[in-house]
């Protein structure tokens, strides 16, 4: 797979003429790595979409410096298109949120964020002051939490065109009794939501694998193409 994405790359400075107009790029979650969203990348350049596959060291700087350190140069790189867009799995779409606060991007896309913690994550809560969980997670870690002055809880309502899929099964349940009704294991299906997104979807899959999933694959070149999700068609009457 990567030996044909090369081979795409090339062609694309071949020939100027085939390279999209757009740009996607892809923002991983806290304590993960560009590795862990490679296949959605793969999936995304398949269906022709440019992808910046972002590797930002998650666990070292607090969110307010990981946005500008992650996206600054991500944007750089899709200089020239006509809309970039994010995918973002977890704390991606907080870093997200986190500097469209305080820069415009004038070409901005959409945005499809898969398990934010948009209203926090009651494990954060719960475990912030077990030993060993700063010297992990790091600062970042830390601001995740479900209090009012929680950076995602700070954060506002989206002023931008953004698709939100929840998972709704969790491979932990020692996690899952602290965090209350649905949940994907680390984030709550009500925490995912945000006052002014475009759309959002309940999908049965878990926080850690959603990103590998080939059905939340499928919803999200949707949403990037359409602006919402696809969902089966009413029954005729």
């Amino acid at each position: 797979m990567k030996t044909l994405r090369a081979a795409f790359a090339c062609l694309l400075l071949l020939f100027p003429s085939l390279a999209s107009a757009t740009c996607t790029i892809l923002l991983h979650g806290l304590g993960r790595s560009e590795g862990s969203m490679e296949k959605l990348a793969d999936r995304l350049e398949e269906a022709g979409f440019q992808t910046i596959n972002v590797d930002y060291p998650s666990t070292v700087y607090p969110i307010e410096a990981l946005a500008g350190k992650a996206i600054a140069p991500a944007l750089d790189q899709c200089a020239g298109n006509d809309a970039v867009h994010f995918v973002t799995h977890s704390m991606g779409g907080i870093l997200v949120r986190q500097y469209l606060s305080r820069v415009t991007v004038p070409n901005l896309g959409r945005v499809v964020m898969l398990g934010p913690p948009n209203k926090g994550s009651e494990v954060v809560d719960t475990l912030r002051d077990v030993p060993g969980f700063h010297a992990i997670l790091g600062d970042a870690g830390l601001q995740l939490g479900t209090e009012e002055e929680s950076v995602p809880n700070r954060l506002g309502p989206a002023n931008f065109e953004v698709g939100i899929i929840a998972g709704t099964r969790s491979v932990n349940p020692v996690l899952s009794q602290i965090i209350p009704a649905n949940d994907d294991g680390k984030v709550s299906v009500e925490s995912t939501r945000l006052k002014g997104m475009s759309d959002h979807l309940e999908m049965p899959v878990t926080h850690v694998f959603m990103m590998q999933s080939d059905e939340v694959i499928a919803q999200v070149i949707h949403f990037l193409r359409f602006g919402r999700f696809q969902r089966p068609a009413p029954p005729r009457t």
